[in-house]
Formats: structure tokens, C-alpha cells, sequence
């Protein structure tokens, strides 16, 4: 009974502090699922078969969900938006590696939590812009430079465990299968995807209302495929949803967030990423958490300042672009779990110790986020429509 009542608990928190004070639902989420892991409700915290694949879905649906957004003729036509997301992550992987040597972290160490800060969570910057109805220059960008993030994070990641795996058992074949192998069939999966179902759903009978439907399915595939072949579902996912839209399949904004399944399995994950942190962890690493914090903020929010009027914007929507990608915990809590199910010894311990910078990140994240869009004046939910939704969701 401690997963129904959890989440019920998490639902209606999340719409009366919403309602109230404007927090984003989802950090009303996490904070539930913190208290719920520090209570240790018996059935919660322990390890359930099944949860983490269930996770993995909700985190892919949502991936699909931001490939959906990018619009890959953009980078053609301004190309400093690649380069500045392509050149944020290098920096931030440098410069989190510099300073999480500052606590004497061995290589390995340092190296995989370089790989996990470049990352933003599409989790958190999806459902707050959903949340927040949020259309606009800022907003298009917080999406593309997430897309960048995540997929460099995870191909950084990827290479890391290669490399982790040539130097513990010297098998190059091994090495190469979980770093470049996983990576490419990933990939051309996602790609595979993107574009069967588009041309499934141009087949005469094919409604506009299963589209939906059909996407999620198909998203639900390539996650099983993807655990039984020892692969990313998150690239995957991600991969899926930019080829769907190169493909021209239109997705409505009813249809968007994947409806009440959607709402509730980020419901889920929000509380179980939550459950899965160590409060013993969080209390070692706190301070180290807080610095990685503050570098990698400082990482995204002077490179997007720096090349905002290269890439056609101004200093103050480059800081709040900055500002808006904060979120990381969602998608790195659930990428280093994955690497640690498929073999990946110091997964665990990395988890460990950046306890304390997810705890922070998980809570006030979002906030950040909400609050960076809602300053660059790109939101469209008036405070009578939003409490309009909370009364009917209640």
C-alpha cells in the first residue's frame, strides 16, 4: 500500500501547493518522495522489480516529448546554437571535473560526475514549460541546448564505461559493446522508429486522435527492446522523437504530455527518483553538492550570456536560458541507475556521492526553471486559468 498512498499523497500536495504558492508540481512530488525515503515506508525504498523499467518509460516518454521539439533545420539556419550547447557541455564537464578534485575524488569519480552534470533533466524542464504553457524564444532554446545536453551527457557516459570495462577485464569486445555498440544501435533504433511510425500513421484509416496512442506504444517497444539488449531507452526515446518530427506527424496541444497515463507516470517518477537517494549519502556530500551546483550553474549561465548576441538573442534571456537549465537530477538519477544494472560498479558509488547535489537539484531545480520562464514573460496560463485546472483536477 505504500506506492498508491505515496503517490496520492504527492498528487494532492502538488495541486494545493501549486494552487497556493506556485510551486511546480513536480518538486511538490520530490519533496514527498524524499520525506517517504527518510520514513524508509516499508515497500517504498526497497528494491520492487519492475519500478526501474517503469521509470525508464515515464523519463522516455517525456525524451520523446522534447525530440518532438527540436527542429533540426534551426541549427542549419543558426548554427551558434549548436555550437553553444556543444561548447556548454565540454565546459561544464571541465570545469565539474576541476572542482569535484577540490574533495579529493579519485579519477573515475570525478569523471562520471563531470559526464552526469552535463546534462539537464528533460523531465523537469518539459513538464514545467507544460506546465507553464511557456512558447518563445527562451523556451525554444532551453529545449534545443537540453536536447544537446542529454545526448552528450549519455555519449560521454557511455564512453566512460567502455573505458571502465577495458581496464578491469582487458576485453576490447566488451568494452566497445557497452560504450560505442550501445550508443550506435540506440541511436538507429530511435531513428528506425521515427521513421516507421510516421509512415504507419500516414496509412489511409490511420485518426489523428491515436496518434497519441501509436507514440506511446511505440516508446513502451523501444524501452523493452533497449533493457533486453542491454541498451539506452533514454537515447533512444530521444532520438524517436526528433526523427517523428523531421517526419512532418503533428502532435496537437491536447495531445501533448500523453494525457492522464502521462501526468501520472511523471507522478511516479518524480516520487521514485526521490526514494532512490540516501539520506546518510546526502548529509556527507552536501557541501561538495552545493559547489558542483554553483560551477556548473556558472558553467551554463556565463557561456549562454557570452554567445547570446552571436546566436541572435540578448544577455538577459542568455542568463535566463542558463538559469532555466538547472534541472539535471531526473535524467542522471536514472542514467547512472541504468549504467549500474548493466554492470557498472562505481555507478553506485557516484550515486552516493552526489546525493546531496541532487537532493537540491531535485527540489528547487524546477523552481529555477519555472521562474527564469515565467521572467522572460513567455508563459501563457493566467493564475484564474491554472486555479480553473487545479478545481477541475480536484
Amino acid at each position: 500500500m505504500a506506492w498508491p498512498l505515496t503517490l496520492l499523497l504527492a498528487w494532492f500536495l502538488g495541486e494545493r501547493l501549486h494552487q497556493a504558492l506556485q510551486v511546480p508540481r513536480v518538486s511538490s512530488y520530490v519533496g514527498v518522495g524524499l520525506i517517504a525515503s527518510l520514513l524508509n515506508l516499508p515497500g517504498l525504498t526497497a528494491e520492487v522489480p519492475g519500478l526501474p523499467f517503469l521509470a525508464n518509460i515515464a523519463l522516455s516518454l517525456l525524451l520523446f516529448e522534447l525530440g518532438y521539439r527540436i527542429n533540426l533545420r534551426w541549427f542549419r539556419h543558426n548554427p551558434w546554437v549548436l555550437a553553444l550547447g556543444l561548447g556548454e557541455s565540454v565546459l561544464t564537464f571541465v570545469l565539474v571535473y576541476v572542482a569535484a578534485g577540490w574533495f579529493g575524488l579519485g579519477t573515475d569519480m570525478r569523471l562520471i560526475i563531470a559526464a552526469l552534470s552535463i546534462s539537464a533533466s528533460p523531465a523537469g524542464v518539459v513538464r514545467v514549460a507544460n506546465e507553464l504553457r511557456s512558447a518563445g524564444q527562451v523556451t525554444e532554446r532551453v529545449m534545443h541546448l537540453c536536447a544537446i545536453n542529454c545526448l552528450v551527457s549519455v555519449l560521454a557516459l557511455k564512453l566512460l564505461v567502455g573505458y571502465w570495462t577495458l581496464n578491469t577485464s582487458g576485453d576490447l569486445l566488451a568494452a566497445a559493446l557497452g560504450s560505442v555498440y550501445a550508443l550506435l544501435i540506440s541511436v538507429a533504433m530511435g531513428a528506425l522508429a521515427g521513421v516507421v511510425v510516421p509512415w504507419l500513421l500516414s496509412r489511409p484509416g490511420a485518426r489523428e486522435r491515436g496518434v497519441t496512442v501509436v507514440f506511446a506504444l511505440a516508446v513502451l517497444l523501444l524501452t523493452t527492446m533497449s533493457y533486453g539488449l542491454s541498451l539506452s531507452p533514454l537515447l533512444a526515446a530521444l532520438v524517436f522523437g526528433i526523427v517523428a518530427r523531421e517526419r512532418r506527424v503533428h502532435l496537437t496541444s491536447a495531445q501533448r504530455g500523453f494525457g492522464t497515463a502521462g501526468d501520472l507516470l511523471t507522478l511516479f517518477l518524480f516520487v521514485y527518483i526521490a526514494s532512490l537517494l540516501d539520506w546518510t549519502s546526502v548529509a556527507g556530500g552536501l557541501l561538495m553538492g552545493l559547489v558542483l551546483i554553483a560551477v556548473r550553474t556558472a558553467s551554463k549561465v556565463c557561456c549562454n550570456v557570452a554567445a547570446a548576441r552571436l546566436s541572435g538573442s540578448t544577455e538577459r534571456k542568455g542568463l535566463l536560458t542558463g538559469l532555466a537549465l538547472t534541472p539535471m537530477s531526473a535524467f542522471a538519477i536514472l542514467l547512472i541507475e541504468q549504467s549500474r544494472i548493466h554492470g557498472f560498479a562505481p555507478a553506485a558509488e557516484a550515486l552516493a556521492l552526489m546525493a546531496g547535489m541532487m537532493l537540491v537539484q531535485e527540489l528547487f531545480g524546477p523552481v529555477v526553471s519555472q521562474r527564469s520562464l515565467m521572467a522572460a514573460h513567455e508563459t501563457h496560463v493566467t493564475q484564474a486559468d491554472d486555479g480553473q485546472a487545479t478545481r477541475s483536477a480536484l
